[in-house]
């Protein structure tokens, strides 16, 4: 009995203890938001003391079972931590503070994933909205150039509208692909380049259709490691663009904002001195034509007693271009709601007359709170681009190649005769002039992003992310050439339309746990992405009324159509693990599928590990003062690249052409008969992916209270079964070429990024950002039975690095003298060999940014060292005498060895001799491409509301913007911008200076208002 007693006392007691032990503990919940009444989610809150806590959910919320006088520690990446006691309070809203030394340390990673910066394992650099806006840069991609370490853009010419090129980390492919992926809020969009002149020059590369005024940030993930998620399109890095969004709990907030600038033209050097003629002796342009300006000095001219008037051709043929821009923006936000409105109209005139780019854009995003635990975001960007353009080049059409190479003793004007035809101071070139009125290409592009985003988060540890995006756009391009031309003397009209479809769908899932001092992630997703292209294009020859360029005109007319379809498919996983926010482990897998490559090579495996060490989380106090922040991190990753056209694995017919003079070729069907031949490039069914392997190491600190910054990676990438084109084929296999996976290549690199603050104050504070890039690329192998191989005008050749110019040489001696002929010249030794190479040795960028009181000034340089370009302009103007180096056209003796008796050379020589003697050598006019631009410099004052209480708005700004204030090139460089490229963002026309249309340098106003 007494035991039974006893055994009812202790059951009692175990009762009395447990439910003294629950009434001590209570559920309570709340909301976690910003200062503007945004849910932050996945901030941590937990137990002080303890280990025990929860995270926040997508909507911010919160809820966790507490004992009294518990304190709760709240912490968000980019928020100041909060601790809150626990008193009677059953709910709890909390608002976090920005933390302004911490707050770019919230970056977007792949597929849209926010993380905190000191997490990644990876180099990424990101660029805010008001750097992106301060550059007044029409194309979002110029925006960058010099800012992020790793990054090489290069423009193509001054042309309204005209397209840029973006490398990350250099080139990944010998002859395929090599611009980065681009992804706007988690969904690939396009950058193909479109619009293309008929007859020479660049298009336009798609990402111009995006208004800088919509992105809240840019983000360049550059490694393996940091972009394997991405699938195939990745291995050539990524740049994340994250679009602007509403704030919840606010009231509709409307900022105005109206720009003007104006360009004027950077001409390329030139003689000035002397006139059209011919060994010194004066050819008018009427009576006696000529295209070379070696007649007699222009100080010294004068026709029937009276002196010549000078002209200046470049000065007299290009304008002032004018560009407004003008943006009205509308965010606000309920409380389960917010959105965000934009309507911007883009207006640009160009320096060449007739010249223009117009783009209106209208961009909204709305997000929503559908129901419990279900949030949605609804976005859509819609863009109608205007583009006017002429020819570029040395096409015939181009009015550039005249204009360069005008005398300054002629007057273009007036472009016609008498007679109604074309006024011309030399054969074979149409008047400039002239083209202004009757050559023009003109494209007009309507596009459509949308984007669906649907996440679930049924558990504070699982959400659920479904998006579905498209980039639909529509390329209409007209181009005509009036009757009367140089080439084309009945007239030619050339439509092309091209219409664009690309479909991507992520199915994410991702897990979040936190086991003590560990927190635990897992990503797992599914990626479906299709692309479709059709082009369809209708050429006629023979205008039946002069100025009529409809093509039911024309006498002569050939319809071409090409149609693509590309598909994709990737299965994907992300592991993460950070113990005590000092220890972090990732690892990434893909798996992928691609219908461009053979089906016995169409799925392949990738993946990457990388792991970082943050050990300032060892030190103590003092120590901890001077280093606030240090990690290093090392990667590895493995990614496959299906770099290889569509179709590539067939060998496809085209329809066959009757060859005549460039303005009488016919294309079947010819009499009601058509014909087709069969390509003379083989197609290959064994191509696979080619493979990119790269290690990565990097060290980032922060010193002195993050007055110091330094982040510094050392990349090393090799690429193998590279692609290669145009493989020569024996004739005996009816075929001229195929294409084979037999390239390497390795890439090392060097990039480092520094942040100071020298001074900060209350009232003023000076901020410098310095990035520099520098790399070695070489070209391993090409294939086993060929040592180099052309991709358009440069070259890859095994054992050297990639991007060799090749040319005709100097014909020297043994030690390197020139070897003069008998007539006293120097000559090409008959070689077609390595001239130049377009790579730079290094690149980099300093921005200065001085802030007192509500003043703001920057100012931004940027440098290219090292590095060849082909100057066919100047290659061009020896011959004519229009070359800036032809002012000293003295007679002269050319050093050197003379081929007739091996003895130093003694013959003289006139200057026009020798400058048209070289004017054929390619090693004569290629030139450095080294340069330091002060590209920006801009001054803000900010008028504030509370400083008078009595303007209308909630504060304004205005803004003044120089762009291109300063160039220093090499003095071996006579052009005026040594960054354009002529031939477009393709990986063929890099490297030539060829008749481009000049960059300008532009005065810029800008006024904004907040309402």
């Amino acid at each position: 009995m007494k035991r039974n007693v006893f055994h009812l006392l202790a059951l009692l007691a175990g009762l009395l203890i447990y439910s003294s032990a629950i009434a001590q503990t209570r559920g309570i919940d709340g909301t976690v938001t910003d200062e503007k009444k945004q849910p932050i989610s996945f901030a941590s809150v937990i137990i002080k003391g303890t280990s025990k806590g929860t995270t926040t959910a997508q909507d911010g919320s919160f809820k966790l079972e507490v004992s009294p006088n518990a304190i709760l520690i709240i912490r968000a990446v980019g928020y100041n931590l909060k601790e809150i006691p626990i008193s009677g309070e059953q709910h709890f809203n909390i608002t976090l503070t920005e933390n302004a030394s911490d707050l770019n340390e919230v970056v977007v990673t792949a597929l849209g994933v926010k993380k905190e910066k000191r997490n990644l394992t990876f180099s990424a650099q990101e660029v805010k909205s008001d750097e992106i806006l301060r550059a007044k840069e029409p194309n979002v991609l110029n925006s960058l150039t010099g800012k992020v370490a790793g990054v090489q853009i290069t423009s193509s010419s001054g042309m309204p509208g005209s397209s840029a090129r973006i490398v990350i980390r250099g080139i990944t492919s010998i002859s395929g692909e090599n611009q980065a992926l681009f992804v706007m809020d988690g969904v690939p969009i396009n950058n193909d380049e479109s619009g293309g002149t008929y007859n020479g020059g660049s298009g336009t590369n798609r990402l111009a259709d995006i208004d800088p005024a919509t992105i809240e940030s840019i983000n360049v993930l550059k490694g393996a490691a940091a972009t394997a998620l991405y699938g195939s399109a990745g291995a050539r890095g990524v740049v994340l663009v994250t679009t602007k969004k509403g704030a919840a709990g606010r009231k509709p907030v409307v900022t105005l904002s109206s720009g003007l600038s104006f360009e004027r033209t950077i001409f390329p050097d030139r003689q000035y001195l002397y006139a059209q003629g011919d060994k010194g002796v004066f050819y008018d342009g009427e009576t006696m034509k000529s295209s070379t300006s070696w007649g007699p000095r222009m100080d010294t001219l004068t026709v029937n007693g009276q002196k010549i008037k000078p002209h200046n051709p470049l000065e007299e043929f290009f304008r002032t271009g004018v560009t407004s821009n003008s943006t009205v923006s509308v965010s606000g936000g309920g409380a389960t709601s917010n959105y965000f409105m934009s309507y911007s109209y883009f207006d640009q005139k160009g320096t060449i007359p007739v010249t223009s780019y117009k783009r209106h854009s209208v961009f909204t995003k709305y997000n929503t709170q559908i129901i419990d635990k279900l949030n949605a975001t609804f976005q859509l960007t819609y863009s109608t681009a205007n583009n006017k353009k002429v020819p570029e080049g040395y096409g015939l059409e181009s009015p550039l190649w005249t204009i360069f190479t005008a005398p300054v003793s002629y007057d273009l004007k007036p472009a016609l005769n008498p007679d109604g035809s074309q006024r011309l101071y030399r054969y074979s070139r149409n008047n400039p002039y002239w083209v202004l009125d009757n050559i023009l290409n003109t494209t007009v592009v309507n596009r459509f992003l949308p984007v669906f985003t649907f996440v679930y988060t049924p558990f504070e540890w699982l959400s659920v992310t479904e998006r579905a995006g498209a980039d639909i756009y529509t390329d209409q391009q007209t181009y005509h050439v009036n009757t009367n031309d140089i080439t084309y003397a009945t007239g030619l009209t050339y439509y092309n339309n091209k219409n664009f479809r690309q479909f991507n769908h992520d199915f994410i899932v991702q897990l979040r746990q936190q086991f003590n001092n560990t927190n635990v992630s897992l990503l797992l997703g599914n990626n479906v992405y299709s692309e479709h292209g059709d082009f369809m294009t209708a050429l006629g020859l023979g205008l039946a009324k002069p100025g009529y360029y409809n093509m039911a005109s024309a006498s002569s007319i050939t319809y071409t159509g090409t149609e693509y379809l590309r598909r994709k498919t990737g299965f994907y996983a992300q592991a993460e693990v950070d113990y005590n926010r000092m220890l972090v482990l990732s690892l990434t897998g893909r798996y992928d599928g691609s219908s461009v490559l053979s089906s016995e090579n169409r799925y392949y495996p990738y993946g990457s590990v990388a792991g970082g060490f943050i050990f300032s989380e060892l030190f103590k106090d003092k120590l901890k003062e001077v280093i606030n922040f240090g990690k290093i991190r090392a990667s590895f990753a493995s990614v496959g690249n299906d770099n290889v056209k569509t179709y590539a694995t067939t060998t496809p017919y085209y329809q066959a052409t009757i060859y005549g003079d460039v303005s009488s070729n016919l294309t079947f069907p010819y009499n009601g008969q058509n014909g087709f031949l069969i390509s003379s490039s083989l197609g290959n069914p064994n191509l696979k992916n080619e493979l990119q392997k790269e290690y990565e190491l990097g060290l980032e600190m922060k010193m002195f209270k993050s007055r110091i910054g330094l982040e510094a990676s050392y990349f090393n990438r090799r690429m193998t079964q590279g692609i290669v084109e145009n493989i020569s084929l024996a004739n005996s296999t009816g075929y001229a070429s195929t294409t084979i996976n037999s390239a390497k290549m390795s890439t090392k690199g060097v990039e480092v990024l520094l942040n100071l603050t020298p001074v900060v104050t209350k009232d003023f504070s000076w901020d410098v950002t310095i990035n520099y890039t520098k790399l070695k690329q070489q070209v391993e192998e090409i294939s086993p039975d060929l040592d180099q191989t052309s991709i358009g005008s440069i070259y890859a050749k095994k054992g050297e690095p990639w991007g060799l110019i090749f040319g005709t040489k100097y014909a020297r001696t043994a030690d390197g003298q020139l070897r003069i002929n008998e007539a006293g010249l120097p000559y090409a030794s008959g070689e077609f060999d390595v001239v130049g190479n377009i790579t730079p040795d290094w690149i980099g960028g300093i921005t200065n940014q001085f802030r007192y009181k509500q003043f703001n000034l920057s100012f931004f340089f940027d440098t290219k060292q090292g590095g060849d370009i082909l100057n066919s302009d100047d290659g061009y103007g020896l011959y004519y005498g229009s070359s800036k180096q032809t002012e000293k056209r003295e007679d002269r003796v050319v050093p050197g060895v003379s081929d007739a008796n091996n003895a130093p050379n003694k013959q003289v020589v006139t200057g026009q001799a020798y400058f048209q003697q070289i004017s054929g050598i390619t090693e004569a006019f290629i030139q450095n491409a080294s340069y330091i631009k002060l590209r920006n410099v801009s001054l803000s004052y900010t008028f504030r509301k509370g400083a008078t209480g009595r303007i209308p708005f909630k504060d304004a700004s205005i803004v003044l913007t120089g762009r291109n204030l300063w160039i220093h090139k090499d003095k071996t460089f006579t052009g005026g911008d040594p960054e354009v490229n002529s031939w477009g963002a393709g990986n063929g026309g890099l490297g030539v200076y060829t008749f481009s249309a000049p960059t300008a340098r532009s005065f810029d106003c800008t006024l904004k208002f907040t309402f």
